[in-house]
Formats: structure tokens, C-alpha cells, sequence
């Protein structure tokens, strides 16, 4: 099948022919999203390829650091990991690819159609951050590995697919034990994204954004107790009330 190329203000779209509609569709929600978050952050990158992959095999294939990331992941996350980033460039499962990735739980379709945007989020976090990626190195993916709450977890919230992730992260809950807090890697995708959401539930949207790009120097405590303002126990506590929440609704 051969690939053409779509086109927009701010992104431009590699894609197989035949999905030259679903193309228009992510680069047009991709638009809308970018000025949705152009007032939260100071830098918005433009100029973005997105390359939407029809297979998994070659989403993988195009990006090594990928498969690293979802092992890393539990195993309710990991169908969640659908697209990879660098600087210039969001490569992603393409929608009818994103569809058949989709578990049959309530959610698991609405939070892959946003993988996109998830992607983009990404970029929007490390244009702004001092300290987190891109680009990538063994150096970066590690300090990825190890922040990766906060990597992917404001990535989660900024896209809005944490309310979409409930059933899978009801199933970590009961499959995986007590949580970490803030969560390990294992469970960064799903569960980062929660303490944005209590963030911006206690202090509003714009300093869950600056969470996201806060310098990391002081380490994951600090820089908690710093966003909440207030001792971290308290934090921790609505935290984990708000999981139990989750676990028996």
C-alpha cells in the first residue's frame, strides 16, 4: 500500500492511502488539542510528523525504546503504550489500528483514540521541562524510567485519558497490589495520571501544567509538597482514598 502525505497548519501526516480520512480526523483533533493547551505552556512545538502505522509490528519496529517502555509497564497498561515521540516526530497506531487494540472493557477505545494526542503531550512536556526527554539517550530514557509517574502520567491527564482508564486501573488494583506512591514505573501509565487529576481537582488546571515541567533536581517528594502545598502523608492519604474510590464504585 503506498504512503502519502496529509497536511495541516501545524502537523503534517504519513499514512497508508486508503486512510487518507482517518488521517485528516487525527491531524484535525491534533489542531484543536494544540490550541486547548497553547495557554498552559509557553511552548507548543509546531511543525510536527505524525507517521500513523496500520500494524503494530512496524510501530515497534520504528522505535526500539518502545517495547522497553511496556515491559516496564503492568500488564494492564501495557496495550496503552500505542505510539512513541521524539523531537520532531509522533509516531502512532493509526485509528482503525488503535480500534483493534482495544480491549472490550468500557474506556479502552476512548483512551487509545487519544494516543495522538497523548504523544504530542509528550512533546509539549519536554519542550518546556529542563530536564525530561526528548530527544532520547540511554541517559534520558533512564531519568524516563525513573520519573516515569510524572512522564506519563501528564501526558495521561493532559490528553484526558485518565477518566477512560478506570476499568484498567480497577484491574491493577486488584491484580497488582499496593500501589507505590508516587507510582513506580510498572505503573505509570495507568496510575500517574491520577495525582494530575487530584492536583488539578485541589489547585486548578495550570498548576497540574506546571507539575508537568517543574525542574527535577529536588527529587519526587519535594516536588509534590511543593505542587500541593501542603505535607505529603495528606497527600498521599486522598490519594490512595481516591484509588479505594475507584476499586469499589
Amino acid at each position: 500500500m503506498p504512503w502519502i502525505e496529509s497536511h495541516s497548519l501545524s502537523f503534517s501526516a504519513r499514512h497508508e492511502s486508503s486512510q487518507r480520512t482517518e488521517a485528516a480526523g487525527v491531524l484535525a483533533a491534533l489542531e484543536d488539542f494544540r490550541a486547548d493547551v497553547e495557554g498552559l505552556f509557553e511552548r507548543t512545538p509546531g511543525d510536527i510528523a505524525v507517521i500513523l502505522h496500520a500494524r503494530s509490528v512496524a510501530l515497534t519496529l520504528a522505535h526500539p525504546w518502545l517495547p522497553l517502555a511496556r515491559r516496564v509497564s503492568a500488564p494492564a497498561g501495557r496495550r496503552y503504550f500505542a505510539g512513541w515521540f521524539t523531537e520532531t516526530e509522533i509516531h502512532v497506531l493509526s485509528p482503525p489500528a488503535l480500534d483493534a487494540r482495544a480491549s472490550k472493557v468500557e474506556g479502552s477505545r476512548e483512551a487509545l483514540r487519544l494516543s495522538p494526542q497523548h504523544e504530542y503531550s509528550h512533546l509539549v512536556i519536554g519542550a518546556n521541562s529542563p530536564d525530561l526527554p526528548p530527544p532520547f539517550s540511554y541517559a534520558s530514557f533512564r531519568r524516563y524510567v525513573r520519573w516515569a509517574w510524572l512522564c506519563e502520567g501528564a501526558a495521561t491527564w493532559l490528553a484526558g485519558q485518565t477518566p477512560h482508564l478506570r476499568p484498567a486501573i480497577v484491574r491493577r488494583l486488584r491484580e497488582g497490589g499496593r500501589p507505590e506512591f508516587p507510582p513506580a514505573p510498572v505503573d505509570a501509565m495507568l496510575l500517574g495520571g491520577t495525582i494530575f487529576d487530584l492536583l488539578e481537582r485541589e489547585a486548578g488546571t495550570r498548576a497540574a501544567a506546571e507539575l508537568a515541567v517543574r525542574p527535577l533536581e529536588r527529587g519526587p517528594r519535594s516536588l509534590l509538597v511543593d505542587a500541593f502545598g501542603r505535607q505529603l502523608p495528606g497527600v498521599e492519604r486522598d490519594w490512595r482514598e481516591e484509588l479505594d474510590s475507584l476499586s469499589a464504585s
